[in-house]
């Protein structure tokens, strides 16, 4: 068994539990996570969470996914089904113009919060030579969890702007995305469930199903990177160290804490990141929670 089919399952499992313990059923009929585009594995909704204090967050509310330029005209109409009112995205002018723009419904408001931070845009920079050569002998192994850290320091006024969109029932539903949906997103996702009151422990295993959602495009993309280095290095594939690249792809529950440890580092917990480092005040925290939770009174 490979290491990625091994993570996977492992995540799965994760996400198992989760859903007996955080979401509820996840059956048909029900509410299910995963929202199954032609054009993008990663589109998931973050609702069904419980948070601290017993509530849960809301489904239906809030999604997180990766780039949306490739979706079909079916999965444009599966977003409208879904009521897409708002789409966040924070990718850049240049890797919207090498991709192409969203593909979205007709009517859904677009926020573009381009997170173009030097140092974190940067070490994108090295991925994305990597990823073009196939060569991931230069990439640093820590440099996924480095990224989380440089977002949570550099991106203070993107992650602002999202939580007040997000507060704000007009904007709901609401996507938020960058590339693959995992650090700039992963980031922001867990802010936000954080400024919910959504335990670390589950805010982890919601970061973490990027492995068991993206399982297949990580496998192809893995390969084609073996091949590529094997034809570069003139070695067989079988020959080429891939502990870079499946370092970078497949996804460590250490590398979503690399932000909690830089907010705690910075302003003490989390919460005091979200009120003192993104300027959200109590009263925002409170407008936010009053509009995406329900109690269980209500469920």
């Amino acid at each position: 068994m490979n290491r990625i089919a091994a993570v996977a399952i492992v995540t799965l499992g994760l996400t198992t539990v989760a859903c007996q313990t955080h979401d509820g059923p996840a059956t048909a009929g029900e509410h299910s996570r995963a929202v199954p585009l032609d054009g993008q594995a990663n589109f998931r909704d973050i609702g069904g969470y419980r948070t601290a204090d017993g509530r849960t967050v809301r489904w239906g509310e809030v999604y997180r996914s990766g780039r949306l330029d490739h979706l079909t005209e079916p999965d444009v109409a599966r977003l409208d089904s879904l009521g897409i009112r708002t789409v966040v995205n924070f990718l850049t002018p240049d890797e919207i113009a090498r991709g192409g723009p969203d593909r979205l419904p007709q009517g859904v408001r677009e926020i573009p919060l381009p997170i173009v931070s030097g140092n974190a845009e940067a070490l994108t920079g090295v991925v994305n030579e990597a990823r073009r050569t196939g060569d991931f002998s230069l990439l640093p192994p820590t440099i996924n969890p480095e990224i989380h850290q440089l977002l949570i320091k550099e991106a203070t006024a993107e992650y602002a702007a999202l939580l007040r969109a997000a507060a704000d029932p007009a904007n709901r539903p609401l996507v938020l995305h960058c590339s693959h949906g995992i650090h700039r997103t992963g980031t922001a996702s867990a802010i936000l469930l954080s400024a919910l009151g959504v335990p670390w422990e589950t805010v982890r295993e919601d970061y973490l199903l990027s492995n068991v959602y993206r399982a297949e495009e990580i496998e192809g993309r893995l390969g084609q990177f073996r091949e590529m280095s094997a034809a570069t290095q003139g070695v067989a594939p079988e020959d080429v160290d891939m502990a870079g690249a499946n370092a970078f792809y497949v996804l460590e529950g250490s590398y979503i804490d690399a932000s909690l440890d830089e907010a705690v580092a910075q302003y003490g917990s989390m919460a005091g990141y979200i009120r003192d480092g993104l300027g959200i005040s109590d009263e925002e925290v409170a407008q936010l929670r009053g509009t995406l939770l329900v109690g269980a009174q209500d469920e």
